[in-house]
């Protein structure tokens, strides 16, 4: 330990070991998907800035660890943003600085029983904080949240249709805190062991007492996956192609078809002949198509992304323009200060338009859909919020084709299993080019993914829920939580710092003394 301690004396070396460190949890994730090495892989971070020879330091740790976090979460955007993708984890990263003198301040030194105790309440807390502030659309979004790698554990999940992916956040860090107060802290070992108590406890009161589910009716949706399309007239050969595959969907009985995100590359209105075509394929399969449409509008200014419900006649006139649009590859933030990073990679050269409401959209049958946009799915709120005004399935349209062959398509499929367990409705992942995937009302999967190799499409059959979960009916209350309990603690550490700031400043009266010298016995 001695050896380790003296080797981290470098700031170089600890630097090192610290953004090393903070890339641990992203194996968590997928591609790997090692969903129990989230319960652990905090624990070297948390060491080493419970170590740091002071705050500034534990914060500097704090910032690291993040950027290794934001790095590797992110890797994928290398190829496309270049060196920006360095500046985006580095900015991203000193969200977590304060986070990381935190750790100091509850675990640092000869932490007591109850400094741990509060540690284990505290420091998850703070960590949620982080996450809500850099979860903000502007700022990249909730993808990375620390809580969705759970996204394929069944128990984990019935937790999520109590809190969200917040309380999985919750628990998982809290679950770290304890394990590096056994390995660390041994005379704390007590609350330690209570805290994984606590947690067992919880995981298995909402497997036992949340409300599932209740089934009813089942749908049946068609996934129209095209696959890469490249090179010239490619919006034009992606079009045919899809309206292959959805031919051959012709007789399946279907209640709606999806086509994923761009799908299709002009405006409808401007081409009478697509919305033709697209009338006769709803016709020949007897189903409403949703598709996509990534074009410059004919009826407004700019450039949108639309789902649009086509159905025998044509265009319905159910529309949903996507609000949270994707900075840099759809937009660029403050433009006239960051328009640099269009010349060093492949940011957005003219900034998408936003939609202003999400839409329930009604399909034959009384089927009514909540439809959304790319990473929009990586929202809680926009689920939660179309769960709410009477969405019985959740659909997302999504391309992630400038990433294929990385862990980012398998990672936005994933989310998909948390939006529909916080929502106890299922959810459709319709994409260009993989992955697609369907998940049931509880985040189980139905059927297989539609990988980044296939080029298909496939009919899934869902059971319609109704009932409303816990997380529908009350919210973020977990954020909520755990900001009251961050002020709490704000309060206390004031009120505990005033108190020795006056014990410092109060002046010692020396004992008073006798005749004979002894203020212990008067008189001798």
């Amino acid at each position: 330990m001695k050896t380790l301690g003296h080797w981290l004396a470098s700031p170089w070396r600890r630097s090192a070991a610290a953004v090393l460190a903070g890339a641990l949890p992203v194996l968590a994730f997928p591609g790997p998907a090692l969903w129990w090495w989230a319960w652990v892989a905090l624990v070297p971070w948390l060491l080493l800035a419970r170590t740091a020879p002071g705050g500034k330091r534990a914060a500097y740790d704090g910032w690291c660890g993040s950027f290794g976090f934001m790095l590797a979460m992110h890797h994928w955007l290398l190829p496309n943003l270049h060196v920006f993708t360095f500046v985006i984890a580095a900015l991203l990263g000193a969200l977590w600085a304060p986070w990381g003198w935190l750790v100091r301040r509850m675990l640092g030194g000869a932490a007591s029983a109850g400094r741990v105790a509060a540690a284990l309440v505290v420091l998850p807390s703070g960590w949620l904080a982080v996450e809500l502030v850099r979860s903000w659309e502007g700022l990249g979004g909730p993808w990375g949240v620390l809580g969705a790698s759970q996204w394929q554990v069944a128990p984990t999940l019935r937790l999520a249709s109590v809190g969200g992916v917040w309380l999985l956040s919750f628990l998982v860090v809290a679950v770290n805190v304890a394990v590096a107060v056994l390995v660390a802290v041994r005379r704390a070992r007590v609350p330690a062991l209570a805290g994984l108590l606590a947690t067992a406890a919880a995981t298995a009161a909402a497997w036992v007492w949340a409300p599932r589910p209740d089934d009813g009716e089942r749908v049946a949706i068609g996934v129209v996956q095209p696959g890469v399309v490249a090179g010239a007239d490619s919006a034009e050969r992606r079009f045919d192609r899809e309206e292959e595959l959805t031919r051959g969907l012709a007789g399946r009985d279907l209640d709606l078809i999806v086509w994923g995100e761009s799908s299709v590359g002009f405006d409808l209105d401007d081409r009478p002949d697509l919305s033709r075509r697209l009338a006769a394929l709803s016709r020949e399969t007897g189903a409403d198509i949703l598709v996509n449409v990534d074009a410059r509008r004919s009826d407004k200014p700019g450039i949108y992304k639309s789902s649009v419900l086509v159905g025998p006649d044509g265009p319905t006139g159910d529309r949903y323009d996507k609000m949270r649009l994707v900075p840099f590859g759809e937009y660029v933030p403050a433009r006239s200060l960051l328009g640099w990073a269009t010349s060093v990679g492949e940011a957005a050269g003219e900034d998408r338009r936003r939609g202003d409401r999400q839409v329930v959209m009604d399909v034959g049958d009384g089927l009514r859909i909540g439809p959304m946009v790319c990473f929009e799915s990586a929202f809680p709120d926009m689920s939660r919020r179309l769960a709410a005004d009477g969405a019985e399935v959740l659909l997302a349209q999504s391309s992630t084709s400038t990433f294929q062959h990385t862990w980012a398509p398998a990672q936005h499929a994933s989310l998909a299993a948390l939006r529909a367990a916080e929502t106890g409705r299922p959810m459709v992942h319709s994409t260009l080019t993989g992955v697609s995937a369907v998940y049931d009302a509880n985040g189980t999967r139905v059927g297989s993914w539609l990988g980044t190799d296939a080029s298909e499409s496939r009919v899934y059959d869902i059971p319609v829920t109704h009932g409303t979960t816990p997380y529908v009916r009350f919210g973020d209350w977990t954020l909520h939580a755990s900001l009251l309990v961050l002020a709490a603690w704000g309060v206390g550490e004031g009120v505990r710092t005033v108190r020795l700031r006056r014990n410092a400043r109060a002046p010692r009266v020396p004992p008073a003394h006798t005749a004979h010298g002894s203020p212990a016995r008067p008189g001798r």
